[in-house]
């Protein structure tokens, strides 16, 4: 049966992605997703397969007026309570599928079409299978695209080993379809009073939904005390702090190149992300 690891940060720009690629690579993962479908970039530093498999996503129903029976009455303008109806057409952009507008019509000249949201590609090949998606600029339901893109992953890879999740930053609702399912969630905290505040609130997001969490800490070495701020409260919460990786330019330098730090094993990074992964491993035998 496969594990499913999940990396989430309750932000962005704290190394999330460039954990999960890490992983990915030191865990030899044959199946891996990227549910950042706002700004997917795990690709950038995952191993590289063949071209992807797209499909279209279809999310909210959009409103669509039949200039050819519209009596130009206004109702529907009047009565949209998203300014989404204007000289009588619709703004797919403000739009919220809601169907006021088409059940008020007298002459029925507005009916909901399937809208395409977004795209899910699925890349395969060397026996791994790489599950993301990208939605369309002000579309909604991420939350529904990402369960779709981890449906994939779990239909096409094989039934064996570890699953490398990257997740959403935040902690609303893509995070929470993220982490629904997930054997263990991997909290990539940085040691700035954001980074603690946003640390705590996922925390309390995965304990509400009942999933495990361990905690790596990125740049552990820029502000020492809200390090030990962290660990402390870690440890009053009986979570795991499994690793501390070191401010290192070798990962700019293996971003900027699309490679994974795990190319580099024998930087202060490199060697941090072994050992996270070795304490991951005990995590998971346990």
């Amino acid at each position: 049966m496969m594990q499913q690891l999940l990396i989430l940060s309750g932000k962005g720009g704290t190394g999330k992605t460039t954990v999960a690629g890490a992983l990915i690579q030191l865990c030899q993962s044959r199946a891996y997703a990227d549910c950042d479908v706002d700004a997917p970039n795990l690709h950038l530093v995952a191993p590289r397969l063949s071209e992807p498999e797209k499909t279209a996503y279809y999310g909210f129903k959009k409103a669509l007026i039949d200039a050819s029976r519209c009596t130009r009455c206004g109702q529907c303008e009047q009565n949209c309570r998203f300014a989404a109806i204007s000289g009588f057409a619709v703004d797919e952009f403000a739009c919220e599928g809601c169907g006021v507008c088409a059940a008020i019509c007298p002459a029925q000249a507005i009916t909901m079409q399937d809208h395409i949201a977004g795209e899910q590609m699925l890349y395969q090949g060397d026996g791994k299978v790489f599950s993301t998606a990208r939605l369309k600029m002000g579309s909604g339901a991420p939350g529904k695209l990402i369960t779709a893109v981890k449906q994939r992953l779990m239909r096409e890879a094989p039934e064996c080993g570890l699953a490398i999740i990257d997740g959403s930053p935040g902690i609303g609702c893509p995070v929470i379809a993220s982490v629904a399912g997930v054997d263990l969630v991997l909290i990539v905290a940085e040691p700035t009073i954001s980074g603690i505040h946003d640390l705590k609130r996922i925390i309390d997001t995965a304990a509400y939904l009942d999933v495990q969490c361990a905690v790596c800490v990125n740049k552990f070495d820029i502000n020492l005390p809200h390090t030990e701020q962290i660990k402390a409260y870690c440890h009053e919460l009986r979570i795991p702090v499994i690793g501390l990786i070191p401010f290192d330019e070798t990962v700019i330098r293996a971003v900027n190149n699309c490679h994974s730090i795990a190319d580099y094993p024998d930087s202060p990074a490199g060697q941090a992300m072994i050992a996270i992964w070795e304490n991951l491993r005990r995590l998971f035998i346990g």
